[in-house]
């Protein structure tokens, strides 16, 4: 496995060895000793997995302290673009989103730490989008943000996406209710 980092403080794009031949192919999506020989160190506690077609928006969510998620995320199927908004009000990126396509041709994923709001666009039918995360799922912790919030200047390149009522009704950011100072 390939690993690049981003401006991002912890936000890193990993690239697995992938093995082709005749059949098809082979790759790990995960291995610790791998990465910790890579100087990755995560401890994942829960595995996620969602189907969506092309124009669904899902985003942007986070878990707030003491269930604050980072997630490995990928495509298994598909194509989506993949949007992370920095939260941590002491890093030099705050409220800057970072964004870049996944895919199942190119296998990569993206590692966000946790401090980061989340979401994603479907980009074909019959998305398979899986992740990684460092803590499991706490009620109480969920947060989202609207996605088209203009704090955050995102351009999702859709006009009228297709989201839950909890992403619609989402609110705006609010920087002096920011859990992650």
């Amino acid at each position: 496995m390939y690993v690049e980092r981003t401006p991002f403080e912890g936000m890193l794009i990993i690239t697995p060895k992938i093995f082709q031949d005749d059949r098809g192919y082979f790759f790990e999506t995960w291995n610790n000793h791998t990465a910790h020989t890579l100087g990755l160190d995560f401890q994942f506690e829960q595995d996620n997995q969602s189907l969506s077609n092309k124009g669904v928006l899902r985003g942007l969510h986070f878990q707030v302290p003491p269930s604050e998620q980072g997630k490995l995320v990928r495509v298994v199927a598909g194509s989506v673009l993949d949007v992370a908004v920095d939260l941590r009000r002491e890093q030099p990126t705050y409220k800057q989103h970072f964004k870049m396509e996944l895919n199942d041709r190119t296998c990569q994923m993206l590692f966000i730490p946790a401090g980061f709001a989340h979401g994603f666009l479907t980009l074909q039918n019959n998305t398979i989008f899986a992740y990684k995360c460092t803590q499991v799922y706490n009620r109480e912790c969920d947060r989202v943000i609207k996605y088209n919030d203009p704090a955050f200047d995102i351009d999702w390149g859709i006009e009228n996406p297709i989201v839950s009522d909890k992403d619609r009704l989402a609110p705006c950011f609010d920087p002096d209710n920011n859990p992650f100072q």
